[in-house]
């Protein structure tokens, strides 16, 4: 294990998706037994998980990831309630985030960028979501209901316009500090 700092890159959410699904949370809590929910602050869409790093090689990233502010802005929409794992007890509780051709762009940039800095190709397929909560602590439940009820709520469109690394700070709430920030280009109509 190493005492190295540990990093990753997203998309941030604005402030009224962040208030709509920390509202979700608030009702969630009720019927579902979670160790962790996740800060209204911390929410996010990751992009990449990058682990624990070296200032260096961070720094070298960091430098790599510029290309990023040549990306155009884009829309995506967010608003499904989904799950990992076993549907009775699922370890992941989260809100689905539409995979467009221009975000599954960003993603293959971000993952270019990163091998190209040193890091580890990422061996799973991009699933992009919004984490509410993690860690099941309790007995099973039926997720269809409530995935059918969260389903018809409205969805949220969101402008991505930023690409941020965070670092995480375990013990602290919220865990995540923004270490860089880069814009993308351009006007959503």
């Amino acid at each position: 294990m190493t005492n190295e700092p540990h990093y990753f890159i997203a998309i941030p959410l604005k402030e009224r998706h962040k208030e709509y699904y920390s509202k979700w949370q608030f009702d969630l809590k009720e019927e579902l037994p979670y160790k962790q929910w996740a800060n209204k602050e911390d929410l996010h869409i990751t992009l990449k998980f990058l682990g624990s790093v070296e200032s260096n090689k961070l720094n070298q990233l960091l430098n790599y990831l510029n290309v990023l502010e040549k990306t155009n802005e884009f829309k995506i929409a967010t608003g499904s309630l989904g799950f990992f794992g076993n549907p009775k007890k699922p370890r992941v509780l989260w809100v689905g985030v539409d995979k467009t051709s221009a975000l599954a762009a960003l993603h293959h940039d971000v993952e270019d960028v990163s091998v190209s800095a040193g890091f580890e190709k990422d061996r799973r397929p991009f699933s992009p979501h919004i984490t509410l909560a993690k860690k099941w602590n309790g007995e099973e439940v039926s997720m269809s209901g409530l995935k059918e009820q969260y389903d018809n709520d409205e969805r949220l469109d969101l402008i991505v316009n930023q690409v941020i690394v965070y670092r995480i700070f375990p013990a602290r709430t919220p865990k995540y500090e923004v270490v860089a920030a880069y814009e993308l280009k351009g006007e959503v109509d």
